[in-house]
């Protein structure tokens, strides 16, 4: 694609973004008032419904408060005619008065045990019914009994009566009644009259506000539902889907006040609520209830003298979204104009912006072929024009350069003839290996040690390391391509006619300019002469070392078998056996056994199996074995432990030989008791132990001798002891030294490698 089209296609989508960006916010914008301008209209409707209800709620209490009086005046009458013992007043006796009162009908209410029931009454259907369940009621008529003041918070009171409010009849459910109860404390019974007709009923539903929400939804048909919720009652578990309640009928205690309960959702709803109650605030929620997207708000409504309750409004979401509809297409249709005059716009205008980039292209294009001459012409003083100054000074630089570079490369052609016959001159055979394993270049050395030319290792892949070496080697190439700089590795490789040469092999890795692994470099020099040479002097030391050990036992041994000719001379001559010296005798004998026993452990080769073992444990088997002993010479233990465990590959007996030899010798330093410190670190990949004492110590004269056969300052002791730990230290590849300060006690450390994923230890160790 051309930049003029490259150039049209960005301003385009630039405009494109920017409308989209601004029709997004528009219609978010006018979505958000379009919702708050409802929320406020379904408030405004709920607070005009609450108004309505309370001054209906007035006209009720009103018309409420005349029929009371009327009520108590008839209780009055009836009770100046009605004898005060119940059992003297009959059915027929109460129908006469009723009808001559004018009220519907007229009961006697008694106090049982437990109760206050209907005992006699004009209407049957009265008889029996109890009082207990009602609530409030119940609390009057007891207050009524007492003949004090009715303190309830519901209908009305006067001197000896107080009636309820309308409700529906408990004996005749289809309707609505006023009752008075009247009690004077002149008879044993309560008297209560009441009304119950069809103008009654129809009064109080003419009252209710089901009317007035019945035109707010004719003037507004988007309003879909309006409900009167009753808080204390709503969400109950006798409650249905539909807001009816079995066990709530009342007027006073239904869970739907007035209204329906057609869109609703009991735990959401239960839920907004409470939240409406506690805030005092409206409550909104964006719902979809009976497949249809409503908006729901829950207004909490407070009237003086009455509980709190709430007005529930649904809301039609097609009127919000039908009115956003019409504005996107309105606004897209706008803006697919005004993109068709721009997209012709901005592709005039790209035209004339690339017209100077092609000449710049063209000259480009000139110079990637070597052509710098002529310069572009510069007319003006924008960027553009500054570019081609640039271009043309990029173009009178690379001229020079290629000049330049046509010098270096002559001068690096030399340099690296220099290089090629230093490389050739070296005694060191090198190679140079691509990742796929072929050799690329090699020097005069490395024909001459290995015996292949360079026409040999270009016809194929040579392997000059030998396969039980190939796993070594590539994890070393491995390491070398992760960034690891190896030392100089000690191994053997393979000539053009199959013979093995011991080889120092130091590999290193060439990276192309991204630092990508692209060859390595071999420098290989033959030590199978140096090795030789090592081969011979460590026989010598051997040697030194069997001579140093004749001599030691000959010395050693020489003593009590002067010792033995003697008495066996002696007993010879005076032909008597003296059990002193039998006894002398046989204790020079056990010294002779016990210096070739500890000489043959240096000497017979042993098997030994390596373990993983904690260095923590063979400390503690060794201070507990030598622990009774300890405690007889006055001698105490002190161990410091690492936490962490302390692997290492051993034999476990002979590293116990070691700690009990060291820690015998560190008793023997201490004739008079004190303590012996043990103490144990993991520094690294090294296990540390030190064993300390409070000995006389060792002179500074003595120490260099310490570890040679028969040296020792004990009257018992071979010497060989010491020399033996050592030899097990070596053979765990550890390190054993000895520091005293000579009054104050000796130190002997002991540094094991700790055990790694891999340890090459040897499966079976022999004396040299």
């Amino acid at each position: 694609m051309s930049i003029k089209r490259k150039l049209s296609a960005m301003l385009f989508g630039s405009v494109v973004l920017i409308m989209g960006l601004n029709l997004t916010l528009n219609l978010y914008a006018a979505r958000s008032n379009l919702r708050k301008e409802n929320v406020n209209n379904m408030k405004l409707t709920a607070m005009q419904i609450a108004v309505s209800v309370e001054q209906s709620s007035y006209s009720s209490i009103y018309v409420q408060r005349i029929i009371a009086e009327n009520l108590r005046r008839t209780s009055i009458l009836a009770a100046e005619e009605l004898d005060p013992d119940i059992n003297n007043v009959t059915a027929e006796r109460l129908e006469t008065l009723a009808s001559k009162y004018g009220v519907s009908n007229i009961s006697l209410l008694v106090k049982t045990d437990d109760d206050i029931v209907v005992a006699k009454s004009s209407d049957p259907k009265e008889l029996g019914l109890s009082t207990k369940g009602w609530g409030f009621w119940y609390e009057a008529f007891q207050d009524l009994l007492a003949v004090r003041p009715v303190s309830v918070g519901q209908g009305e009171s006067m001197e000896h009566f107080w009636s309820g409010p309308f409700e529906y009849s408990t004996s005749n459910p289809e309707f609505i009644e006023k009752w008075g109860y009247y009690y004077d404390g002149t008879a044993n019974y309560i008297i209560d009259p009441y009304i119950r007709s069809t103008a009654v009923s129809d009064y109080v539903k003419i009252m209710q506000p089901d009317e007035i929400v019945r035109r707010s939804q004719e003037v507004n048909p988007a309003l879909l539902e309006i409900t009167g919720f009753n808080p204390q009652t709503f969400g109950s578990s006798t409650m249905a889907s539909d807001g009816s309640d079995s066990a709530n009928t009342k007027l006073r205690n239904r869970p739907i006040k007035y209204g329906s309960y057609v869109f609703g959702d009991i735990e959401k709803d239960k839920a907004a609520i409470g939240q409406a109650l506690n805030s005092r605030e409206p409550v909104t929620l964006d719902l979809k209830l009976r497949g249809k997207k409503v908006l729901k708000s829950y207004i909490p409504v407070s009237n003086p003298g009455s509980e709190p309750y709430v007005i529930g409004v649904v809301m039609d979401y097609f009127v919000i979204s039908s009115v956003i509809r019409t504005e996107l297409i309105h606004n897209l249709l706008i803006s697919g104009l005004l993109l068709i005059l721009f997209l012709i716009c901005s592709y005039v205008l790209a035209g004339i912006l690339t017209r100077p980039i092609q000449a710049i292209l063209a000259k480009v294009n000139d110079v990637a072929r070597g052509k710098f001459e002529p310069p572009l012409e510069v007319k003006n003083r924008d960027e553009l024009s500054q570019l081609a100054q640039r271009i043309n000074a990029m173009s009178s630089n690379l001229l020079q350069h290629t000049n330049r570079l046509g010098q270096t490369l002559e001068e690096n052609r030399a340099v690296k003839e220099h290089l090629e016959s230093v490389i050739n001159g070296t005694s060191d055979a090198i190679h140079t290996v691509d990742m796929e394993g072929r050799i690329t270049s090699i020097n005069k050395a490395f024909e001459g040690l290995f015996g292949w030319g360079p026409a040999d290792v270009a016809e194929q892949l040579q392997q000059f390391v030998p396969e039980d070496l190939q796993e070594q080697e590539q994890e070393r190439l491995k390491q070398l391509k992760d960034g690891a700089v190896l030392p100089p590795v000690e191994t053997l490789r393979l000539k053009q006619d199959g013979s093995a040469v011991e080889v120092s092999v130091s590999s290193s890795v060439i990276r192309d300019e991204d630092g990508l692994p692209k060859a390595f470099v071999h420098v290989s020099r033959d030590i199978t002469e140096r090795n030789r040479m090592e081969e011979l002097l460590r026989r010598s030391e051997k040697l030194t070392t069997v001579g140093q050990l004749a001599a030691g036992v000959a010395h050693e041994i020489r003593n009590p078998l002067t010792t033995l000719r003697g008495f066996l001379q002696l007993q010879q001559e005076k032909q008597l056996l003296v059990p002193l010296h039998v006894k002398l005798m046989l204790s020079e004998l056990e010294r002779i056994n016990m210096i070739v026993s500890e000489f043959l452990i240096l000497a017979k080769p042993q098997a030994v199996h390596f373990q993983l073992k904690d260095v923590r444990d063979i400390l503690k088997d060794v201070t507990s074995l030598l622990g009774s002993q300890a405690h007889l010479f006055s001698i105490e233990f002190e161990s410091n432990f690492a936490d962490t465990p302390a692997w290492v590959h051993c034999e476990e007996n002979q590293l116990k030989q070691v700690f009990i030899n060291i820690v015998k010798n560190a008793m023997e330093a201490m004739p008079q008791g004190g303590k012996i410190t043990l103490v144990q670190k993991n520094i690294g990949d090294t296990i540390w132990i030190e064993i300390s004492d409070e000995g006389e110590g060792i002179p500074e004269d003595i120490l260099p001798k310490l570890g040679e056969p028969f040296f020792t300052n004990k009257e018992t002791g071979t010497g060989l002891g010491l020399m033996i730990s050592q030899r097990i230290i070596q053979a765990h590849k550890g390190l054993l030294e000895i520091y005293s300060d000579y009054g104050h006690g000796t130190t002997v450390a002991i540094k094991l490698p700790a055990a790694g994923e891999k340890l090459d230890v040897p499966k079976q160790t022999e004396a040299e």
